[in-house]
């Protein structure tokens, strides 16, 4: 995918030389360290900022709608189209950020003008936001002339809500890059989206971060002469404690607006030589010298699906330096399927290494992999050592070979069978795979039994998915049955990353066995999750749920340290109006509701989840997602506001088209089973039938799309008599086998007729 969209890119800043800027002025000159076109040397074209682009497919309508080039004309035609981005003229950026609940809520709107097609042409014009931080879109909205475009949620099973189109209307191009594809557009229009997404808030040694993609090419900037370009970033902070709050700096000159407590407002607004390039981004400390936290509670509403109360519980592990961690027994279960050949397998090789590195003395560990067979570093655990852990390396080097097929409980059993003799540690179980299996019900109704026996002791389980082909939402219950933490890479290069930060989560633990002590005026206190998981030494913990009765306020968490002594922790009770909280929490909630509808086959879950997502507009495994056209009619400016636009009527126009991508599944496991590897990047494994057609079609698609008519003739018109008679013989030899497969279809596939 990213080869071919950065190709249709390349191919769209070629087309980009024909056109002639207002006043006959030459393209501005890229800066230092950019090619001719304006792209950073040596970088991807993959959007590092929010893009819009013309889908050019005939080159002829590249003309500047304002003034005509004049240029010769261009036959044939481009497959697949080219993307030539379109120049931005304003951009707004709103972050609101809640530590207490580690989100951001990120607000964007620009907009753009269809500065490359000719005005008496149309084409398609794309949308691509790349979202930071494992992001989830909340919603988008676009608006061209008198039509206007915004993302519904209709439940999977409602047929009667809008019609939906067959053609796509966008999805995800791959993880974290969100598009729409807005069709025809007309020439020199201006185009105005604004789209909302959540992401998450990095910590890292006691400071938050939010980081937003924000680096614009050269080529989006307009003639400074002819548009004012206006950037404006705003920025709301609230640290959800009464603590104080450092500021450690930010990418953008922000100003402080104003600060209420642990409410805080900054703001960027300037008129702009050039769009920024450098990624948005603002770091914050909330001292505290030991463990600390807190809870944010929202009332609930009359559109809630639920009439309880909202919460989320947060707890920080402050800046204690000699706070212990657990010593720890530690079993890593590792896929080597064939699936996992290549770079899967590499980085997470190079990732479990670093991760044994970082064990401490008095700590234990081992390596099973699993495939169709079970393979073992050692008999037992083995103690942390030099000789210890650079022996491991060299098995590893010589074991993690990608073959056979995938079973993933015999691997949990005898990670199990290892950490049952374990005395004043924690046993902890890191499992990573990229595949799916027929029995992952049965394996989660089966170590949540075993796990219940072990007692509060028992081990810890940590999962890890790679690529869209695995389980996901059986790894996050799996996760949580185990009082784990679970995460997920989707394209090779963030495997070893993300791998090291979950592991850093889940193994520098300092308070385990977490309960928090209600009091009689609650009636019901209820967390998402099934278990509320350990605190980490070098990470925050967040946990929401729902809760009905009145909470008083101050509450306190108990858990118990390394020493097994109880530690109790203050939580102030913060009653929170001016961030969505239900809204921000909406896809964690999602999540895990999704993975408890998926275990236990639970309709009531379903439909709870669907409610969810349609209440909040955020996609779900049982909802679907629509772009929805309508068509503002033309109304009196005073009476604009009071008027709602109305649905478009055409009959023969489909009122809604379809985005994919947006959700996960719930695995492939006929693609675990072939041991298929294109799991990462792509948001659906494609269809043979699919394959097929693009390895039949692709060749000569690409033979005819280089030819035109005046090529053609010109060709013909060289040619001698016997060159000319083998021609036509090739030409009707084609015509004949295109005639033989149209009615091969009608006979055999499409027509269901036996004539």
């Amino acid at each position: 995918m990213e080869d071919d969209f950065s190709r249709a890119v390349e191919d769209g800043l070629k087309l980009a030389k024909r056109l002639v800027l207002p006043g006959g002025a030459a393209a501005p000159r890229p800066p230092a360290g950019m090619d001719r076109y304006g792209v950073p040397e040596a970088a991807s074209l993959l959007p590092v900022a929010p893009m819009a682009y013309a889908v050019v497919a005939d080159p002829a309508a590249v003309d500047s709608p304002d003034v005509p080039s004049y240029q010769p004309h261009v036959y044939g035609r481009l497959n697949p189209p080219a993307l030539m981005p379109l120049q931005m003229r304003e951009v707004d950026l709103r972050v609101d950020c809640a530590a207490g609940c580690d989100t951001a809520e990120v607000t964007l709107r620009a907009r753009w003008w269809v500065h490359c097609i000719t005005r008496s042409r149309d084409c398609d014009c794309r949308i691509v936001v790349p979202m930071g931080e494992e992001g989830s879109v909340l919603g988008a909205e676009v608006t061209v002339g008198k039509r206007s475009f915004n993302t519904h949620v209709v439940d999977v099973d409602d047929n009667s809500a809008v019609r939906i189109a067959k053609t796509e209307g966008g999805g995800l191009l791959k993880r974290q890059f969100f598009s729409l594809t807005i069709p025809k557009v007309v020439g020199g229009e201006d185009i105005f989206a604004t789209v909302r997404w959540s992401q998450k808030l990095t910590y890292d040694n006691g400071q938050f971060s939010v980081d937003i993609p924000f680096r614009f090419p050269q080529y989006v900037n307009p003639l400074p002469k002819l548009f004012t370009k206006k950037e404006k970033i705003q920025l709301n902070v609230n640290s959800g404690v009464s603590k104080e709050v450092i500021l450690q700096g930010t990418s953008h000159p922000l100003k402080e607006k104003s600060r209420q407590g642990e409410k805080l407002c900054f703001l960027h607004e300037a008129v702009v030589e050039n769009w920024s390039i450098k990624d948005f981004t603002f770091a914050y400390n909330v001292y505290s010298g030991d463990v600390s936290g807190g809870i944010l509670v929202q009332r609930s509403t009359l559109r809630d699906y639920d009439d309880r109360d909202m919460f989320c519980i947060f707890l920080l592990p402050g800046n204690k330096q000699n706070r212990k961690i657990f010593k720890k027994a530690v079993v890593f279960i590792v896929d080597t399927s064939g699936s996992m050949q290549g770079k899967p397998i590499e980085n997470v090789k190079n990732a479990i290494s670093t991760a044994l590195s970082e064990l401490a003395e008095g700590d234990y560990f081992n390596i099973v992999t699993f495939n169709d067979e079970l393979h073992s570093f050692s008999s037992c655990l083995e103690k942390v050592n030099e000789k210890a852990t650079e022996n491991a390396i060299n098995w590893m080097n010589l074991n993690f070979v990608a073959q056979g097929g995938t079973d993933i409980m015999h691997p949990l059993s005898e990670a199990l069978a290892l950490l049952s003799n374990c005395h004043d540690t924690l046993p902890q179980i890191f499992l990573v795979t990229d595949g799916s299996v027929e029995d992952e019900r049965n394996i989660c109704h089966t170590l949540k039994t075993e796990l219940t026996n072990r007692g509060s002791m028992s081990p810890r389980i940590s999962t890890f998915g790679l690529g869209s082909y695995c389980n996901h939402y059986f790894l996050r219950m799996l996760a949580s049955v185990g009082k784990g933490h679970y995460d997920a890479a989707f394209d090779t290069g963030s495997i070893e990353g993300r791998m090291l930060q979950w592991f850093q989560k889940a193994s520098t633990t300092i308070v385990t066995n977490i309960s928090i002590d209600t009091t009689k005026d609650i009636q019901e206190f209820e967390v998402d999750c099934e278990y509320i998981p350990d605190l980490s030494a070098k990470y925050p913990l967040f946990v929401s749920g729902r809760f009905k009765g009145e909470l008083p306020e101050t509450l306190y968490a108990k858990g118990y340290l390394s020493d097994m002594n109880e530690i109790s922790i203050e939580l102030k009770v913060q009653h929170i109006k001016d961030i969505p909280l239900d809204k921000v929490l909406a896809k964690q909630q999602m999540d895990l509701l999704t993975a408890k509808a998926w275990l236990s086959e639970n309709k009531q879950l379903e439909q709870k989840v669907a409610k969810l997502s349609i209440q909040n507009g955020i996609p779900s495994e049982y909802t679907r997602t629509v772009l929805l056209q309508t068509v503002m009619e033309k109304i009196d400016p005073a009476e604009q506001v009071k008027q709602k636009p109305k649905k478009q009527s055409i009959p023969d126009q489909p009122s809604a088209t379809p985005l994919h991508g947006l959700t996960l599944g719930f695995g492939n496991v006929a693609a675990t089973t072939e041991n298929l590897t294109s799991g990462f990047g792509d948001t659906k494994a494609p269809e043979k039938f699919e394959m097929f057609g693009k390895a039949v079609g692709g060749c000569c698609s690409r033979a005819c799309d280089c030819c035109c008519c005046m090529c053609f003739i010109n060709t013909c018109s060289k040619m001698n008599d016997q060159c000319a008679i083998v021609l036509v013989q090739i030409c009707a030899a084609l015509s004949f086998l295109g005639c033989f497969e149209c009615c091969s279809q009608l006979c055999c596939g499409g027509g269901g007729g036996s004539d």
